[in-house]
């Protein structure tokens, strides 16, 4: 009988690499099949409303923390390297499945970004999602989109799973 602790290890390793793939596979194809850089004016239209469009990233979520310097490059590698180790650990340790897979997206998506960050000295975001001239997000790429639903699949379930245990609790 596996152990209760870690017998989802392998699902959040599994779904930390096909995202850590598949978003450095992405970075290379807009990088240099499709050689967005070079098309920094139009990007390319694949919807009325989605265009991949070239930004490098200096800085952090939404830009902020911006690292001009080669120091603060480093530095927000560093943060970053600290907090996908946080995240490794709490995916080792996590009992719930959906919670091990959620852990495991923020994890492949936070490694693809270390990795950009680590090699180039920005990240690489390319997809732009907008309506009209309005734009709920700013360009982001596949890594961000997996932390992003990794952390809301983390807070619905917590939100949902301490609602259910109060009215559990209420009931007796």
């Amino acid at each position: 009988m596996p152990n209760p602790v870690n017998h989802h290890r392998p699902l959040g390793l599994i779904v930390a690499t096909v995202t850590l793939v598949l978003d450095q596979l992405v970075k290379y194809t807009v990088t240099y099949p499709l050689a967005l850089k070079s098309r920094m004016d139009d990007g390319i239209e694949i919807l009325p409303i989605f265009r991949l469009r070239w930004l490098e990233n200096r800085g952090v979520s939404m830009g902020f923390f911006h690292a001009d310097t080669n120091m603060m490059r480093w530095i927000l590698v560093g943060m970053t390297m600290l907090i996908a180790g946080f995240v490794a650990v709490w995916m080792w340790r996590e009992k719930a499945r959906q919670d091990v897979a959620a852990l495991g997206l923020v994890l492949g998506g936070a490694i693809g970004n270390i990795i950009d960050r680590m090699r180039l000295g920005y990240v690489v975001d390319y997809a732009d999602l907008h309506f009209g001239e309005w734009r709920p997000f700013l360009i982001f790429n596949l890594a961000d989109a997996a932390i992003t639903f990794g952390v809301l699949i983390l807070l619905a379930r917590a939100l949902l799973l301490r609602e259910k245990g109060a009215k559990t609790e209420s009931m007796n």
